[in-house]
């Protein structure tokens, strides 16, 4: 049986193991942690951002590019259709049962663009709505003139009514090209800084990359 001294002078001994062993064990950790510390130093992490800059101002650029070619090839197509479908409703559709959005939005157009029929006010000759009865003689819509009063269609004098040469998909027409053109000239603006901005961002990792190495 151990003697209660050596159990006292052995304690400290242990201690004094135990306490060797966490200090190797916690330099063995700091050394293993080292080289992930060193792969992420500030300067790679610095260098880095002007390239993830300029990739994300690649992409808009692009993406901006792409939306500005749609755009211009889509537009006549744009247009082919809205003459088509627009003589349509006119024939068709205008002032029609169940059709009530379609001849207010018909007679919106006309007030609003100053103008009348889908070419010409001839269009409305072959109307469905002027050779009915619930036209009471009108030559074409109240809508189609220069003052709306009940029943002013039925005098289409150029007087009374518009009569806008290429009717109302010309003024369609106009009304997009023009905002297209708004479009065009705010999307070269920006395509420019982007631009300048890339430049500047090429500029900066390269004097990084100076700075650092």
């Amino acid at each position: 049986m151990a003697s209660p001294g050596r159990s006292l002078i052995s304690l400290p001994r242990c201690q004094a193991l135990s306490g060797g062993r966490d200090a190797r064990t916690l330099s063995a950790r700091f050394q293993e942690a080292e080289p992930a510390s060193q792969g992420l130093s500030p300067g790679g992490v610095i260098q880095g951002l002007p390239c993830q800059y300029f990739c994300l101002l690649l992409v808009i650029f692009l993406v901006e590019l792409v939306a500005g070619v749609l755009a211009h090839v889509y537009y006549q197509r744009l247009s082919d259709e809205l003459k088509q479908h627009l003589a349509q409703t006119l024939s068709e559709n205008y002032g029609q049962p169940g059709a009530t959005e379609i001849t207010t939005s018909v007679d919106r157009l006309q007030q609003d663009f100053k103008c009348c029929g889908s070419n010409s006010s001839a269009d409305w000759q072959h109307s469905a709505y002027i050779l009915s009865r619930e036209a009471e003689g009108r030559r074409v819509p109240d809508s189609c003139c220069k003052t709306v009063v009940v029943r002013c269609g039925q005098r289409a004098h150029p007087s009374n009514i518009y009569k806008v040469e290429g009717g109302c998909i010309t003024k369609l027409e106009q009304f997009l090209a023009n905002h297209l053109l708004l479009m065009g000239a705010v999307g070269i603006g920006v395509a420019c800084l982007q631009t300048c901005g890339m430049v500047l961002t090429c500029c900066l990792h390269r004097r990084l990359q100076l700075h650092f190495h």
